[in-house]
């Protein structure tokens, strides 16, 4: 007697795991250049008492390919990180980085003063510091407290 097994790819994944799973499916490429497609870095967002600071991974890329802009409360991120065209392509046994265009925006909130935005470039990594208003900053205000009522 045949005993027939039902084919169940996702079987003891959780319903978090098996969409992970369809879409990294979902868009990978067949192309042998698929390394080379479109890639976007890794960021960090982080607020302070003054500032809001965007840090963002961006290894082996010359300061000149980065483009930093802020318009209409949007702070985008652009740049274009080239493939090495001093080794031979076919020569690679296996290209892991990403190489290509990539365009980061983030919506800032009304409290940054766009005026006022710094970045640096300094080891791969890109620092956007946005400081804040200063009416958006907090204020402390000292409050007097009469012992029984006075």
């Amino acid at each position: 007697m045949n005993t027939i097994a039902r084919f169940e790819p996702f079987r003891g994944m959780n319903l978090h795991e098996q969409v992970s799973r369809f879409l990294e499916d979902s868009f990978r490429s067949s192309d042998k250049n698929s390394s080379l497609a479109a890639w976007a870095p890794a960021v960090d967002i982080h607020e302070t008492e003054g500032e809001l600071v965007v840090t963002a991974d961006l290894p082996g890329m010359a300061e000149e390919d980065i483009d930093v802009r802020v318009e209409n409360n949007m702070l985008t991120i652009r740049g274009e990180r080239k493939f090495e065209k001093s080794v031979n392509e076919d020569s690679f046994l296996r290209v892991e980085r990403a190489y290509g265009s990539f365009s980061r925006s983030f919506s800032l909130p009304n409290t940054v003063n766009a005026e006022a935005i710094k970045a640096e470039y300094r080891d791969g990594v890109l620092t956007v510091k946005m400081p804040k208003r200063e009416e958006a900053k907090p204020k402390q205000v000292k409050v007097n407290v009469a012992a029984n009522g006075k």
